[in-house]
């Protein structure tokens, strides 16, 4: 079985430094709902791994959390695709817990819950804190620019992972090296 991991603000739709607060404030970045169905067509299996610190803060709640996501995997439905499980952080980053990226919490869960190793498995994401988690759990890290990308490859101008401009060509990327 082979899997990709994404991370969603910011690579899967667009980031607020307000926080993505309810369904209506979730909007796709274009091409990644059809990316993530190319990926199912191509064989792959898409789990979310994502820190959601508003949570902890009271911005919203796990009840709203879950409508944002029930809207994410209907629209990824819609055209064609399917995300086999979303790990969430709730935490913000002054609690110090363990599934907080970049710590490796959520990949851990995902790994023991679908029996996988990590070695080797693409993961998507938009920050430093997303290319760190993936390797320290021995995933290929792949940066996107959308998001956060563009700022986390100039604060950090010697990262050395694949990046992208968006989740689409990361996707070609992956189904090239993977596929």
């Amino acid at each position: 079985m082979r899997w990709v991991i994404l991370d969603r603000d910011g690579v899967i739709n667009h980031d607020s430094d307000a926080y993505i607060k309810s369904p209506e404030e979730w909007v796709p970045i274009p091409g990644s709902l059809e990316a993530i169905a190319q990926l199912n067509r191509s064989g792959f299996r898409v789990v979310v791994v994502t820190n959601q610190a508003g949570v902890g803060r009271g911005l919203y709640d796990l009840a709203t959390l879950d409508r944002i996501h029930a809207k994410m995997r209907k629209q990824v439905e819609e055209v064609g695709g399917h995300i086999e499980a979303i790990y969430f952080c709730p935490h913000g980053p002054e609690e110090g817990c363990h599934c907080r990226k970049p710590r490796t919490g959520l990949y851990e869960q995902f790994a023991s819950q679908f029996n996988v190793d990590l070695d080797g498995i693409p993961a998507v994401g938009d920050s430093l804190k997303d290319m760190q988690a993936a390797q320290s759990v021995g995933a290929e890290a792949i940066l996107v620019e959308t998001g956060n990308g563009r700022q986390t490859l100039k604060r950090n101008p010697k990262l050395d992972v694949p990046t992208f401009v968006n989740l689409h060509e990361a996707v070609q990327y992956i189904l090239f090296t993977q596929g």
